[in-house]
């Protein structure tokens, strides 16, 4: 070899064998070190920061000196030298913000951010590669560019906690899918979304022909958060009739769901058997080099220069979610224009503080808890809330009941009230019914866990 340069590649290229680093912690640290000479054992490189030289020496240097021995035969020394810093701005106080005048001038600078500067086309190009994501990643990729793996992963199952990318994947197929031949019919809805039109379709217009006609007709069916279907019997009938005829006909179908369909409660098993017969894979959450990744491809995008010792520190802090991380980056960028300052970690302290008391889940309604409970027992919010005696009604009640006093903590007075002013007695009673049912009908049990986790799962995100 004729250079230190190259005697270094090579380094990287064993370092890379049989995943001993991955291509992301490589072009995060790695490349970034800077090589200088090969003095003596010693193996010299410059570092961009004293922050760079920490993660290195801390996480990287066995694997290196493993690698420069496999190289040139015989052991050195690594030598990280710090570049000269520049001299950094004042730090920004935490209460830099704290008057409503200046939070409503930043929030103002977010909503500016949030109508398409710095956001990016949700492609293959732009979804970030980690450990967590990779198998389900190249999955997608395989389907959307056509390698010939239709049958054994049709229908792709993703799963996977909100927020890791799941929505980022369905729309880069629709975007890959498009570009390869723009006229496939291709249709990407949620879950939620299918079942509203299937209840306008057969409540208001009393015909499904035009809604058979959508759905039936697709090359390519995406459906985000398939989990929403569950409990709603109408709804998995025709989802049922719908798969059936496009996995017939060879059409790629493609479903999310927050947990495997072995976990979806309420489920009927011929639906559950369908989304097992293809390919299962899921999403975690992002390991640490994969979430410094997605906070510097934001950063890139909104032209802010972030230090590496700002973004391990909002990584480090905010790990379940990549909606809050690319968050984190707008708000940073938003301060920096306001304050004129550089982000440092006391900006990244009242950003990480402000996100996550934004994202603290609203108050559940009694509403939303009744338009749960009708779904799943095919009556109205009215009829709950009615005199009416029918025993679907009747056990509808119960249930809506038993979830409001369960979810919200209202009074049982309080409850009363939202329930055709019923007294007190009768919600003790339906109350108390449905905890000695639940005891010994699993059936029961699975749908009221199914609704309280939607109703949670919903006002989270």
């Amino acid at each position: 070899m004729n250079s230190f340069d190259e005697v270094f590649d090579a380094v990287k290229a064993y370092c890379l064998q049989d995943g001993k680093i991955g291509e992301i912690a490589k072009g995060l640290w790695l490349d970034k070190l800077e090589p200088v000479r090969l003095e003596g054992s010693d193996a010299v490189f410059y570092c961009e920061s004293a922050f760079q030289k920490g993660v290195v020496e801390n996480n990287y240097a066995s694997l290196l000196l493993d690698g420069f021995q496999h190289i040139l035969g015989f052991p050195v020394q690594l030598r990280l030298i710090v570049k000269t810093d520049k001299s950094a701005p004042a730090p920004v106080e935490e209460s830099s913000f704290s008057t409503k005048e200046q939070r409503e001038e930043l929030q103002d600078i977010l909503e500016q951010k949030s109508n398409g500067d710095g956001d990016y086309a949700y492609t293959f190009d732009t979804f970030i590669v980690g450990n967590s994501n990779q198998f389900a990643y190249a999955a997608c990729t395989s389907i959307a560019r056509g390698d010939g793996n239709g049958n054994t992963y049709n229908p792709l199952f993703i799963y996977g906690p909100s927020g890791l990318g799941k929505t980022h994947l369905l729309t880069a197929i629709s975007h890959e899918m498009k570009k390869r031949d723009p006229n496939l019919k291709i249709i990407y809805v949620t879950g939620e979304s299918f079942a509203n039109e299937l209840i306008e379709a057969i409540t208001r217009r009393r015909d499904t022909s035009v809604f058979h006609d959508k759905y039936r007709s697709a090359d390519v069916l995406l459906v985000d958060d398939v989990q929403f279907i569950s409990g709603k019997e109408s709804t998995q009938e025709e989802f049922f009739h719908t798969f059936n005829m496009l996995h017939a006909a060879g059409k790629q179908i493609v479903l999310t769901s927050d947990r495997p369909p072995k976990d979806i409660k309420i489920l009927e098993e011929r639906i559950r058997t369908r989304f097992e017969s293809g390919l299962i894979t899921d999403i975690s959450m992002p390991e640490f080099e994969t979430r410094v990744a997605i906070i510097q491809r934001k950063a890139e995008l909104l032209d802010l220069d972030i230090p590496e010792d700002v973004a391990a520190f909002i990584a480090n802090r905010l790990k379940t979610n990549i909606r809050q991380l690319e968050g984190a980056v707008k708000r940073l960028k938003a301060m920096e224009q306001l304050q004129d300052h550089s982000p440092s970690i006391s900006m990244a302290q009242s950003v990480i503080r402000d996100i996550l008391t934004d994202e603290q889940p609203t108050p559940v309604t009694v509403e939303r808890i009744i338009a749960e409970v009708s779904n799943l027992y095919g009556v109205t919010s009215d009829d709950i809330r009615s005199k009416k005696r029918s025993q679907q009604i009747s056990n509808a009640r119960k249930v809506a009941i038993y979830l409001v006093h369960q979810i919200t903590q209202m009074t049982l007075a309080s409850i009363g009230e939202e329930f055709g002013n019923r007294d007190h007695s009768t919600i003790v009673y339906a109350v108390k019914y449905v905890e000695k049912n639940i005891k010994k009908d699993t059936n029961l049990r699975d749908a009221i866990d199914s609704i309280a986790k939607t109703i949670r799962d919903g006002v989270a995100k």
